[in-house]
């Protein structure tokens, strides 16, 4: 439009520009959807990669399976027999090292007296 007055502009600096509220409201909204698209996005994305460590994990125990499976028709119950003796052995030193725990004889019947005194025999 200046081009008709035989002038050129080269450089414009606009300053102390004011929007309506309605166009405030407006770019800030369009702001939190964008950011929330976003958000969505990541979780989405997250979502995806904990399913496919999922489905890695699982192929990978069902290949550890397949191959223990191999290995005890192959070779006999031996890896059996040997992996209850590493976990009895486990057990019994957890349960040596608890101060709550007591170790009672088998096959014997053994009463404790909690109540003090001497206890009584009835008659019959």
């Amino acid at each position: 439009r200046a081009l008709e007055y035989n002038v050129v502009i080269d450089d414009v600096a606009l300053v102390h520009i004011e929007f309506s509220n309605e166009f405030m409201s407006a770019v800030e909204q369009k702001q939190v959807a964008h950011q929330q698209a976003e958000r969505f996005k990541y979780v989405v994305l997250k979502n995806e990669q904990e399913k496919i460590a999922a489905i890695v994990k699982a192929e990978g125990e069902a290949e550890a399976a397949k191959l223990i499976s191999d290995a005890i028709s192959k070779s006999g119950e031996g890896l059996v027999q040997l992996r209850k003796l590493e976990a009895a052995k486990e057990i019994a030193q957890d349960l040596a090292a608890s101060p709550n725990v007591n170790f009672l004889p088998s096959g014997a019947s053994v009463l404790l007296n909690t109540a003090g005194g001497v206890p009584r025999r009835q008659m019959a």
